[in-house]
């Protein structure tokens, strides 16, 4: 079939397209670089199955063209902006890169009449509730960053055009995701803080924050699992490991992957890293299990396999 992946140059969404081409899709990619990279996709360039438009999905107009042009069976989308702390800062990135993107996405779907959609939600939409293990029943849905509250505003976008358009709709809700191309995040902070200053590591908040990491590799796997067996509306499921890894242990594994001992850790203190940030996270997995998907991976096991790939990766 021919699919198409929205924020394709990302980490994730460059990691689906590896898979959906091995699966022998046809495979568009839409990506405006504002966080994806050229260096994800440049293995591609010869791939005759492999079609890129360096375009701004909050462009209407040139977004329902490329609809017109390409006649997609599946829309995976993953645009957004995922760096909840570059947003902090400016609502707007979220309000243009994360829920508006949906809906043009959404609206394109509507007139071309696209039928099938994977939509990545996140954990954030849940907000902080201090380390109770969430199930997708639970409420009150609060996120306390601008890109939980959008990605929940995208949500209730899905919910509608779903209904109001006969769509499939596969919602995912991810943890803190992790694996090879990352561009942020916490593995990605302290390997580059630690190759400025090898003998200090600033640690944001007091190291304690816990939460599932899920290798890349095993979400890919959900995705494909899951993409083939949706049904009309919208099914939705969080997704992860049982386990979860503290900030702390992660630097432990980051300092002990790159040789560095002793590294003295300051800590700038706090119970969160920054305002947004939720420092306890669990997830519970029972609705995924019962359908037969598990990760492969714990969540320590991820950390240490991706500091291994990020440290193997040459510039």
């Amino acid at each position: 079939m021919k699919v198409l992946v929205a924020g394709g140059a990302g980490f994730i969404g460059s990691n689906l397209i590896d898979a959906l081409l091995q699966e022998g899709h046809r495979v568009v990619c839409i990506d405006n670089y504002f966080i994806g990279k050229t260096s994800n996709l440049v293995h591609l360039k010869n791939n005759l199955d492999f079609t890129l438009y360096e375009q701004d999905i909050c462009n209407l107009d040139a977004l329902s063209d490329i609809f017109e042009k390409e006649n997609f069976d599946f829309v995976f989308h993953l645009a957004a902006n995922s760096d909840i702390q570059a947003s902090a800062a400016n609502p707007l990135v979220e309000y243009k890169n994360t829920y508006t993107t949906t809906f043009n996405l959404l609206e394109c779907m509507r007139r071309h009449e696209v039928k099938k959609l994977f939509f990545a939600s996140t954990s954030a939409v849940y907000g902080e509730k201090n380390g109770i293990n969430l199930s997708e029943e639970t409420t009150p849905l609060s996120p306390i960053s601008y890109y939980g509250a959008a990605k929940l505003g995208s949500e209730a976008l899905i919910s509608a055009f779903s209904y109001m358009n006969h769509l499939s709709s596969l919602v995912f809700r991810f943890p803190n995701v992790i694996g090879p191309r990352l561009t942020h995040g916490v593995i990605f902070d302290f390997i580059n803080k630690l190759k400025n200053n090898p003998g200090e590591l600033v640690i944001l908040g007091n190291g304690e924050q816990t939460k599932p990491y899920m290798h890349v590799s095993d979400l890919i796997n959900g995705i494909l699992s899951f993409k083939g067996k949706i049904s009309e509306g919208v099914s939705l499921y969080n997704i992860g490991v049982e386990s979860q890894t503290n900030v702390k242990r992660i630097a432990d594994i980051v300092c002990d992957g790159m040789g560095l001992s002793p590294v003295h850790y300051s800590f700038t203190g706090g119970i969160g890293g920054w305002r947004g940030d939720v420092p306890l996270f669990a997830y519970n997995l029972d609705k995924i299990h019962n359908a037969g998907w598990y990760a492969s991976m714990s969540s320590d096991e991820a950390v240490m396999r991706t500091v291994r790939e990020v440290l193997d990766c040459k510039p």
